[in-house]
């Protein structure tokens, strides 16, 4: 990239950050979380379900767990599926708060937080992420949060409404594919962060990638 990432972050007014492979290196907690849930149901559909995951980490629990069951041979009712979604939720909340921050990106939010609006955009469930946020000590650093069911596109184009702010002076900071249509769909500039799982999308994404999110 022509300039560090910090000056590229602080062109904008409005910064939306995905949370898992952003603001920490959450998404292999995650990884392990799914194909844990799943094991018992042998190998050939613990490794669909860890290939799927992989493939759409931005994409909500609400929709891949029901998916899930039905690869497992699980009808998956709601009641079922709210079971599986309160498991999966006991295995990894507190492996997302203890998990290592994505380099640069508290050290960021910290110094930035006061001078440009940020949100964060996720697929996490709203409660999930709100709780893991106070953990943190870091709720406070963001106007707004906005988790499933709430989808990051919708979530994004209201906020930017609300504000009257133009779709140009904001930035989506994500690492899935899913985070990159969110900001397709509205307007948004969008930057990825590379992950070992996100490999085909930096070969195929034309605008800007970064590692970190540190000077230099």
């Amino acid at each position: 990239m022509a300039s560090s990432v910090p000056t590229l972050l602080g062109r904008y007014a409005a910064l939306f950050w995905d949370f898992d492979g952003v603001i920490k290196e959450s998404v292999d907690v995650k990884t392990q979380a799914y194909v844990g849930l799943f094991q018992a149901f042998g190998p050939a559909v613990a490794a669909r379900v860890r290939e799927h995951h992989e493939r759409h980490g931005g994409m909500s629990r609400f929709a891949k767990i029901p998916l899930y069951l039905e690869w497992a041979q699980v009808t998956p009712t709601r009641a079922e599926t709210a079971r599986y979604c309160e498991l999966f939720s006991a295995s990894v909340l507190r492996a997302v708060i203890d998990s290592v921050w994505v380099r640069g990106a508290r050290e960021y939010l910290e110094a930035n937080h006061v001078r440009q609006r940020f949100v964060v955009v996720t697929a996490t469930p709203q409660n999930e992420i709100q709780e893991i946020l106070r953990e943190l000590g870091i709720i406070s650093w963001f106007r707004e949060v906005h988790g499933a069911p709430v989808g990051k596109g919708d979530a994004m184009a209201s906020c930017l409404a609300r504000w009257k702010c133009p779709c140009e002076d904001a930035l989506l900071i994500g690492d899935s594919t899913s985070d990159y249509e969110a900001a397709l769909a509205t307007g948004v500039n969008f930057l990825l962060r590379r992950t070992d799982m996100n490999q085909s999308l930096q070969r195929t994404y034309p605008g800007p990638q970064c590692e970190d999110f540190v000077d230099g």
